[in-house]
């Protein structure tokens, strides 16, 4: 792509009142997180088609996510699964991170994969098992002291399929139980970042079933608690730039995991479904991001951006390339929005000039933007191909099948 394509898309942005310059800060600013089972052999509850090459334990996930940080300059951090990524010493783990230029990030724990929790965790109607699975929330606050973490994501499976299978209200109490002793055992800049799902693996109840009830527990546990909004986690036809708008307004909006999917949580590639969406929820965080309420724009500052999916079909580390991309160029399309120009016509109810003032943005060819930051900041200009002409994929072949699932 030549100088002269971003010559001319910086007369254009110019005349529109974008400053550029600003654009690009807030570009190589942007930070995603990328998760650790996205690397390992993952998919849907039919079947894992194993590949050969992926890594056979945490420490070659590390690896493996350094090659993304390394070609898109956007991955410092990696999320850790719990016991998928379990390791007898995690301060070598963090060395070994911090030896390939990264960071472990958020800490999930895992309450949907032990045989006991087939009925509940946190919410089991048995109160060993209710106990277990505190503990191993409170394991998991010990492990993000030795990772250097101050993340927690924490999505619960648990729920039923039929009615009078479980006290729906003993439930919610068990479960407010759980998180409040989690929570007592933070230090000061941990955040417990609780997610959401409407449905699956449980399909007459879900005990965190939509953002609602995310948010009354944030609320009742205190400010170090906020609401975690997995994009692929909602009914067919929700708005989620709307929640997003809502929770940033209540300044409990701590994060996302970004998927797509078509029909339900289906895990796939960030921005492979529906790309406008996530422009628009880029639009909503922008948007608050020049509010006057300084509280506002720090809930904006800490929203924590991290990917989620099963990759089952696709090779690992390129579909997670992929992602990551697919994240940033929205999000430079959305840099674009003139929110003056927005308002204004808001303002003097026009309507339609106010859906073109958003919609136009999104229009936008940003591949000279990328390609000029990226030249700026010493990256490849095509972070896929430059990946793709490297031997690590050939290399990493060495590793067999049966690597490490999840």
């Amino acid at each position: 792509m030549s100088d002269k394509a971003y010559a001319l898309f910086e007369e254009q942005q110019q005349q529109r009142g974008i400053d550029l310059e600003q654009v690009k800060t807030k570009l190589k600013a942007l930070s995603i997180e990328t998760p650790s089972w996205g690397y390992g052999d993952s998919g849907t509850r039919f079947k894992v088609f194993q590949k050969t090459g992926v890594p056979r334990d945490p420490f070659e996930k590390l690896e493996d996510a350094a090659q993304v940080h390394a070609v898109t300059g956007l991955c410092p951090s990696v999320a850790i699964h719990i016991p998928w990524d379990k390791v007898d010493n995690y301060g070598k783990l963090r060395s070994h991170a911090e030896s390939l230029g990264l960071r472990l990030g958020a800490v999930n724990p895992n309450l949907f994969q032990d045989e006991d929790y087939m009925l509940g965790s946190v919410t089991n109607v048995d109160p060993a098992i209710r106990r277990k699975a505190t503990n191993h929330l409170l394991e998991c606050v010990d492990i993000a002291k030795e990772t250097g973490s101050n993340d927690f994501s924490l999505w619960f499976a648990d729920g039923t399929n039929y009615p009078g299978q479980g006290d729906i209200r003993k439930r919610k109490n068990w479960m407010l139980e759980a998180l409040s002793e989690m929570y007592k055992a933070l230090t000061p800049d941990m955040r417990m970042l609780i997610e959401y799902k409407a449905f699956e693996p449980a399909f007459y109840h879900t005990d965190i079933a939509d953002w609602g009830m995310a948010y009354n527990y944030a609320t009742k546990l205190g400010s170090q608690a906020q609401v975690l909004v997995d994009t692929g986690h909602h009914l067919p036809g929700a708005n989620v730039e709307h929640i997003v708008a809502f929770l940033i307004d209540e300044k409990r909006l701590g994060g996302f995991h970004f998927n797509s999917y078509k029909y339900a949580d289906d895990d796939l590639i960030v921005g492979s479904a529906n790309p406008y969406e996530l422009f628009l929820i880029f639009y909503q965080i922008l948007n608050a991001a020049q509010d006057v309420d300084t509280d506002i724009r720090h809930t904006v500052d800490k929203i924590a951006y991290l990917i989620d999916q099963s990759h089952n079909i696709e090779q690992k580390i390129p579909a997670m390339i992929r992602s990551v991309l697919n994240v940033q160029t929205q999000y430079a399309k959305a840099l674009l929005i003139n929110h003056a120009e927005v308002e204004e016509a808001a303002n003097r109810q026009d309507v339609l000039g106010a859906e073109d003032a958003v919609r136009k943005a999104f229009e936008f060819d940003v591949a000279p933007l990328l390609k000029a930051i990226r030249e700026e900041q010493g990256l490849p200009a095509d972070p896929m191909k430059a990946y793709l002409a490297s031997d690590y994929g050939t290399q990493i072949l060495q590793r067999g099948k049966g690597g490490a699932s999840w």
